[in-house]
């Protein structure tokens, strides 16, 4: 990455009329070049209150796929569409119907990390931030959660009243951070506030401060006295912790690591602004359909 670039970009984005909207996830050098950063439902709103014609969506498939339905009269480019969620990608949606037709009292929530198929035969959406919120919005006293076991369990703790059928999916990234990895961290940095992501273990969880999303993380930090934080997320939020924090200490989960969040580069980014490809393409019925659940999710509130 060197200044002819971000030269290039700048101009290509005014040329356009484009933004660029980055994952809190992304590499440092996305980041940077970002109009915006965020989690994936921040993201689609923020390109819902702008007049540009083109947003180059860096994050995973299911965010830029969001982005577009919540934006259908404007062009969202995914810089790399082999940069797919995995967890979303456990969902079948044939053993999904088959789950419905078999628990009829049942409505279905699906964390916004789904699929459009699976958002598009949802009753609502959720993120991690606002789960426990639109779980106990709901009439129905059972809930067929998909796809995350962890978020799942986590807001079976928190709305106690419902009974959650919770698909087995796993985001590989925090159910890879183990409980070993924050207690050997906070014997070497005692008065560090430990903040993890509800996708994590029920097992790590259970040891944190605090069960927060990324944007959850990012407005504790601020308001925090603490002045050194575990943070058990993919370790890329870190980077933004300390731009926007740079007085305060984070310490990241090494092997926080999101395969697919790294295959968006700064130069897939310039090559999408240069081409203004590859489009995300959604059948108008489909999208309508996927519409509604996410909608719905957007009326509840965030949950921040």
């Amino acid at each position: 990455m060197n200044k002819k670039n971000i030269d290039k970009i700048i101009q290509l984005k005014k040329k356009y009329n484009a933004i660029i909207l980055a994952h809190n996830y992304q590499l440092p050098e996305v980041q940077d070049i970002a109009d915006f950063l965020g989690d994936s439902l921040d993201l689609a709103i923020k390109a819902t209150k702008t007049d540009c014609d083109n947003i180059v969506f860096c994050g995973v498939d299911f965010m830029a796929q969001s982005a577009k339905i919540l934006n259908p009269d404007k062009n969202v480019i995914h810089p790399d569409i082999e940069a797919e969620c995995p967890m979303a990608n456990t969902v079948n949606t044939v053993e999904l119907l088959k789950l419905k037709k078999d628990n009829p009292d049942a409505e279905v929530v699906s964390y916004i990390n789904t699929t459009i198929e699976t958002k598009a035969i949802s009753d609502i959406c959720c993120t991690s931030a606002n789960g426990v919120k639109v779980v106990e919005s709901l009439h129905s006293k059972k809930i067929i959660f998909v796809p995350d076991k962890n978020l799942g369990n986590y807001i079976q703790r928190n709305a106690k009243d419902k009974e959650l059928i919770i698909w087995p999916g796993v985001c590989p990234t925090h159910h890879r951070i183990r409980k070993e990895e924050i207690l050997d961290l906070k014997k070497i940095h005692p008065d560090a506030e430990i903040l993890v992501h509800p996708e994590c273990r029920p097992e790590v969880i259970d040891i944190s401060d605090f069960a927060l999303s990324t944007n959850g993380m990012l407005n504790h930090v601020k308001k925090s006295d603490a002045n050194e934080f575990i943070i058990g997320t993919e370790k890329e939020l870190c980077y933004r912790l300390k731009n926007e924090n740079n007085d305060k200490i984070f310490y990241p989960i090494k092997t926080a690591i999101c395969p697919n969040m790294k295959k968006i580069t700064f130069e897939k980014v310039l090559n999408s602004l240069e081409t203004l490809e590859p489009k995300i393409e959604i059948p108008v019925e489909l999208m309508k359909k996927a519409k509604i659940p996410l909608k719905k999710m957007m009326d509840i509130g965030r949950g921040d």
